[in-house]
């Protein structure tokens, strides 16, 4: 039930929701009425180590005893540990901490707008990002992002972005230019559909890059953090980028966002270039280190990796059982989503009212996103309730 109050005091900029959630447990939300619901939504790829992780709340509850806030005039320990962690997982170069996966792509595209300045004689200035993706909801993260569904009705955007096909490197090399200083894509574009980028793609921009004096950028604010059975979802492809940003697991929950650069350009940033208030505060860094204890002590990353294969396979074995509804079984690790032949929406309803809450994307997909901490038996639940789901959906069609 909907507090009745809620459109009175809220901006529609979201749909009126159906369900109003005051707990969450694991692998587990319920609502107001009592509702149970299996969370394969994990607040959009977000809650990695599950609702209410005994650790995490441990964790946070004591910093929170301790210190909250006192900004980035000062050293914050907590902080320092955190960089420390983090650069250790994805390799040597330095942190800047912020508080959303929007911020961290910002941060990313003033790093290459930095650098076209200050390092490259020509002035170079333009982004080449990849078509479909999804980088945030600020103006320069929108700038990037090429749907129509995100940019109506805040044109103008920024100067100096173009697009081109994800995995269509001859479409890239085609919009290289003297003024291109990047290029910037997600190793799988979530909101765009759980679009994965192939290895030879990666690798092939990874080349342009180097060939034309270009960064490479990449943006795992969903795809990051366990999520698809490596740390980041690049991290297999065998390529080094520039610079990398992260949000969204990082915290567990809290929210927390980062830029990664390496240690080529550590330096490009200087005193008054970049800043944040809240960003890497003494509670967020706790959140975040608090997530990668849980990452590490239970050995998520690989479980990941050896779930999603499971799940993937079963997910497959339910397109060839439901043919005339599901076009393609997409994603990698626990980063999942079947792509439907027409609109997702009924089925979406389905699978709540069955007990089984899920995410649409673009191309009419729905995302499977469950916590790394899912269980067999959640797993099993789930995939249930997905196929007597799909069984109403096909009766009603008929």
């Amino acid at each position: 039930m909907i507090n009745p109050e809620h459109n009175q005091y809220l901006v529609s900029n979201y749909a009126l929701p159906s369900l109003e959630i005051i707990k969450g447990k694991g692998s587990y939300l319920w609502d107001s009425t009592g509702s149970k619901f299996l969370d394969f939504t994990s607040g959009i790829a977000v809650t990695n180590i599950g609702h209410s992780n005994k650790h995490w709340v441990h964790s946070v509850t004591n910093q929170i005893n301790e210190l909250v806030h006192c900004s980035n005039l000062f050293s914050i320990p907590q902080q320092v540990k955190l960089a420390k962690r983090v650069e250790g997982k994805i390799g040597p170069g330095k942190m800047l901490f912020c508080n959303s996966g929007a911020e961290a792509n910002e941060a990313l595209i003033k790093f290459s707008r930095l650098v076209g300045k200050k390092v490259q004689t020509k002035n170079k200035f333009k982004l080449l990002v990849a078509e479909n993706g999804f980088h945030g909801r600020t103006m320069g993260a929108l700038s990037a992002t090429s749907s129509p569904k995100y940019r109506n009705g805040f044109e103008p955007l920024l100067d100096g972005f173009s697009f081109a096909p994800l995995n269509d490197i001859d479409a890239f090399k085609r919009k290289m230019d003297h003024q291109t200083i990047a290029i910037m894509v997600e190793s799988i574009q979530g909101e765009g559909g759980i679009r994965v980028a192939t290895d030879e793609f990666l690798q092939g921009v990874e080349k342009l890059c180097r060939e034309n004096d270009a960064l490479l950028l990449l943006d795992e604010v969903q795809a990051g953090i366990g999520r698809t059975g490596e740390f980041l979802g690049f991290q297999n492809s065998g390529i080094k980028p520039d610079a990398i940003a992260i949000a969204k697991g990082l915290g567990g929950g809290f929210p927390i966002g980062a830029l990664w650069i390496d240690e080529k350009w550590a330096e490009i940033f200087q005193p008054g270039s970049h800043g944040t208030t809240f960003g890497g505060s003494p509670l967020a860094c706790s959140a975040a280190n608090a997530v990668l204890d849980v990452l590490e002590d239970q050995n998520l990353i690989s479980q990941a990796k050896e779930k999603g294969k499971q799940i993937k396979d079963e997910l497959v074995n339910l397109k060839n059982k439901f043919p005339t509804l599901i076009k393609e079984i997409r994603g990698r690790g626990l980063m999942l989503a079947i792509a439907m032949k027409d609109s997702p929406n009924l089925l979406i309803e389905i699978l709540q009212r069955k007990g089984l809450l899920v995410v649409g994307a673009a191309e009419n997909v729905i995302r499977f996103l469950p916590p790394l901490t899912v269980n067999q038996i959640e797993l099993k639940e789930a995939l249930t309730i997905t196929e007597d789901a799909l069984q109403e959906l096909l009766k009603i069609q008929k």
